[in-house]
Protein backbone atom coordinates (compact mmCIF):
# COMPACT_ATOMS: atom_id res chain seq x y z
CA UNK A 1 0.00 0.00 0.00
CA UNK A 2 1.37 3.69 -0.97
CA UNK A 3 0.18 6.60 1.17
CA UNK A 4 -0.18 10.07 -1.01
CA UNK A 5 -0.45 13.31 0.18
CA UNK A 6 -1.82 16.20 -1.53
CA UNK A 7 -1.71 19.74 -0.65
CA UNK A 8 -4.99 21.24 -1.35
CA UNK A 9 -7.29 24.47 -1.53
CA UNK A 10 -10.67 24.43 -2.40
CA UNK A 11 -10.42 20.72 -3.66
CA UNK A 12 -7.28 21.55 -6.22
CA UNK A 13 -3.89 21.29 -5.67
CA UNK A 14 -2.54 24.10 -3.36
CA UNK A 15 -0.16 26.27 -5.92
CA UNK A 16 2.08 25.76 -3.00
CA UNK A 17 2.41 23.13 -0.91
CA UNK A 18 2.88 24.48 2.34
CA UNK A 19 0.47 27.12 2.26
CA UNK A 20 -2.33 24.55 1.29
CA UNK A 21 -5.68 25.00 3.45
CA UNK A 22 -5.66 21.66 4.24
CA UNK A 23 -3.68 17.91 2.90
CA UNK A 24 -5.66 15.25 1.32
CA UNK A 25 -3.96 11.80 2.44
CA UNK A 26 -5.12 8.92 -0.58
CA UNK A 27 -4.12 5.28 0.69
CA UNK A 28 -3.74 3.49 -2.43
CA UNK A 29 -3.69 -0.46 -2.80
CA UNK A 30 -3.69 -2.74 -5.97
CA UNK A 31 -3.77 0.41 -8.39
CA UNK A 32 -7.36 1.66 -6.39
CA UNK A 33 -7.57 4.14 -4.04
CA UNK A 34 -8.93 2.23 -0.69
CA UNK A 35 -9.25 6.05 1.78
CA UNK A 36 -9.19 9.48 0.90
CA UNK A 37 -9.31 11.91 4.25
CA UNK A 38 -8.41 15.36 4.49
CA UNK A 39 -6.44 16.86 7.77
CA UNK A 40 -5.88 20.77 8.23
CA UNK A 41 -2.35 22.36 7.17
CA UNK A 42 -0.64 22.55 10.98
CA UNK A 43 1.36 25.54 9.66
CA UNK A 44 3.82 25.95 7.70
CA UNK A 45 6.95 25.87 9.79
CA UNK A 46 10.51 25.24 8.02
CA UNK A 47 11.35 21.80 8.13
CA UNK A 48 8.18 20.46 9.75
CA UNK A 49 5.95 19.26 7.39
CA UNK A 50 7.88 16.97 5.69
CA UNK A 51 8.61 15.08 8.95
CA UNK A 52 4.91 15.83 9.97
CA UNK A 53 3.49 13.82 6.73
CA UNK A 54 6.09 11.59 7.06
CA UNK A 55 4.50 10.39 10.18
CA UNK A 56 1.16 9.92 8.85
CA UNK A 57 2.68 7.21 6.85
CA UNK A 58 2.88 9.51 3.48
CA UNK A 59 5.80 7.95 0.95
CA UNK A 60 4.42 10.08 -2.18
CA UNK A 61 4.22 13.75 -2.19
CA UNK A 62 2.27 15.46 -5.03
CA UNK A 63 2.63 19.04 -5.19
CA UNK A 64 2.24 22.06 -7.05
CA UNK A 65 4.95 23.76 -6.78
CA UNK A 66 7.48 23.25 -3.67
CA UNK A 67 10.79 25.01 -2.41
CA UNK A 68 14.32 23.20 -2.75
CA UNK A 69 14.50 23.28 1.01
CA UNK A 70 11.92 21.02 1.37
CA UNK A 71 12.15 19.06 -1.38
CA UNK A 72 15.90 18.07 -0.13
CA UNK A 73 14.05 16.97 3.32
CA UNK A 74 11.48 14.95 1.71
CA UNK A 75 14.68 13.13 -0.33
CA UNK A 76 16.30 12.91 3.43
CA UNK A 77 13.33 10.87 4.51
CA UNK A 78 12.97 9.10 1.41
CA UNK A 79 9.59 10.65 0.54
CA UNK A 80 8.99 10.18 -3.57
CA UNK A 81 7.62 13.55 -5.02
CA UNK A 82 6.19 14.67 -7.99
CA UNK A 83 5.90 18.83 -8.21
CA UNK A 84 4.29 20.59 -11.49
CA UNK A 85 0.66 18.92 -10.75
CA UNK A 86 -2.65 21.33 -11.11
CA UNK A 87 -6.21 20.60 -11.13
CA UNK A 88 -8.67 19.01 -9.13
CA UNK A 89 -7.07 16.31 -6.48
CA UNK A 90 -9.33 13.24 -8.18
CA UNK A 91 -8.20 13.98 -11.87
CA UNK A 92 -4.33 14.14 -10.50
CA UNK A 93 -4.94 10.52 -8.44
CA UNK A 94 -6.65 9.07 -11.69
CA UNK A 95 -3.63 10.25 -13.71
CA UNK A 96 -1.37 8.52 -11.35
CA UNK A 97 -3.10 5.22 -11.20
CA UNK A 98 -3.08 5.09 -15.07
CA UNK A 99 0.57 6.34 -15.23
CA UNK A 100 0.61 9.91 -16.93
CA UNK A 101 1.30 12.21 -13.91
CA UNK A 102 4.74 13.34 -14.39
CA UNK A 103 7.02 15.32 -12.64
CA UNK A 104 7.99 18.64 -14.03
CA UNK A 105 10.68 19.62 -11.52
CA UNK A 106 8.91 22.97 -10.68
CA UNK A 107 10.82 24.23 -7.87
CA UNK A 108 11.21 27.15 -5.91
CA UNK A 109 15.14 27.14 -4.70
CA UNK A 110 17.33 24.69 -6.16
CA UNK A 111 18.94 22.76 -3.61
CA UNK A 112 20.45 19.62 -4.61
CA UNK A 113 21.43 17.21 -1.91
CA UNK A 114 22.10 12.80 -2.59
CA UNK A 115 20.25 10.44 -0.61
CA UNK A 116 20.00 6.66 -0.51
CA UNK A 117 16.44 4.83 0.11
CA UNK A 118 15.37 1.53 0.88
Amino acid sequence: MIKIAIPVNDNHIAEHFGFCQKFALISIKDNQVITKEFIENPGHKPGFLPKYLQGKGVSLLIAGDIGGGAVTLFKELCIEIIVGAKGEIDTVINQYLQGKLKSTGSICEAHSHDSECE
